[in-house]
């Protein structure tokens, strides 16, 4: 029979999460910044941290072994991984995304998965994240840094051809609106999100130099009205929800988009045989966890519900490999 085999590949998936603690610690430590460029001792290293030597050697070499820091000599480095994405500033800078949203949120989600799994519903990842201003700020920092790898893809991926306005459902901080109005000049955004979200997105987009194209709408998107628009962008949004909630919010989606338009919808998929990929599914268990009713999307669901609506052309393709597909379809004009 095919899969593992020993009993070793079994414990490095229950010990995965130590690991990943190991890589949000040194995040949170700044670590990886005071290792670029330079390698450092363990005793330059414990006078910059703070940490006693004891306990940060043991935090260095866990990260050796698992490859985000290289041994030179008696001294520690920055892999090329590390040094690439894990640096605040360089432009494929990934951190935030670990620290705020895996770390801070998702890690502590997890642990109530099995309450998930029998349908209680429990606090899950939108639960609680935009009750309070701070809530929504951690929420937003972090999906923000992790939105605009893929919103780039996005752009490459999707031609908005000549439209003018933009529909950016639950589009939190804006890294997707911001992202596409850079690459179409001619294209202004509005963002539907909670209130507190909207709150936090107005600074993004005012560092962005945007703030006169991009503009929020706070709000539900199941409960409230959605403006038209030439394109409407549905964005992590689906698999959160229940598919009753699906059929309502692609409802919206059909009366607010403007004939001829397009609908992008961009999600955790699994392929259309469910068997993979794993890393969608794993992400999709997160979904369950606060909404018992959530699904897991496949490519050729979503076509089908955007068929039976009158939408033409629906097209999909995987966007961020091995995680999301987006799929594409016009309301005919």
């Amino acid at each position: 029979m095919a899969g593992i085999e020993d009993v070793r590949d079994i414990s490095r998936i229950a010990y995965g999460f130590m690991a990943s603690k190991a890589l949000f610690a040194a995040l949170n430590l700044d670590l990886f910044t005071k290792l670029e460029g330079q390698a450092k001792s363990l005793a330059v290293l414990s006078e910059e941290t703070g940490v006693a030597e004891n306990r940060l050697s043991t935090l260095l070499t866990a990260l050796t072994g698992t490859g985000l820091l290289v041994a030179d000599g008696a001294a520690y480095a920055n892999s090329d991984g590390a040094s690439r994405y894990l640096i605040p500033g360089k432009p494929a800078y990934f951190g935030d995304y670990y620290r705020y949203q895996i770390d801070r949120q998702i890690y502590g989600i997890m642990g109530r998965l099995d309450a998930g799994l029998r349908g209680d519903r429990v606090d899950g990842m939108y639960t609680n994240a935009f009750e309070s201003a701070q809530e929504a700020e951690d929420f937003s920092n972090g999906q923000h840094s992790g939105s605009m790898g893929p919103a780039f893809l996005l752009s490459r991926s999707v031609d908005l051809g000549d439209a003018n306005s933009l529909l950016d459902v639950a589009g939190g901080s804006g890294a997707f609106s911001i992202t596409l109005c850079r690459a179409h000049d001619g294209l202004s955004a509005t963002i539907l999100d909670f209130p507190n979200v909207c709150d936090v997105g107005v600074g993004f987009v005012k560092d962005a130099g945007l703030a006169g194209r991009i503009t929020f709408r706070p709000g539900n998107a199941i409960t409230s009205e959605w403006p038209t628009a030439d394109v409407i962008l549905i964005s992590y949004l689906l698999s959160a929800i229940g598919k009753d909630d699906i059929e309502t919010v692609l409802d919206k989606a059909w009366a607010a988009l403007s004939p001829g338009g397009l609908l992008v919808v961009h999600d955790f998929m699994l392929d259309d045989d469910g068997r993979g990929p794993t890393l969608s599914a794993l992400w999709g268990l997160v979904s369950f966890i606060g909404n018992p009713e959530a699904m897991m999307l496949r490519p050729g669901w979503v076509k089908e519900w955007l068929d039976a609506r009158g939408f033409a052309q629906a097209e999909s393709r995987e966007l961020i490999e091995e995680i999301t597909h987006v799929v594409t379809a016009r309301k005919p004009g």
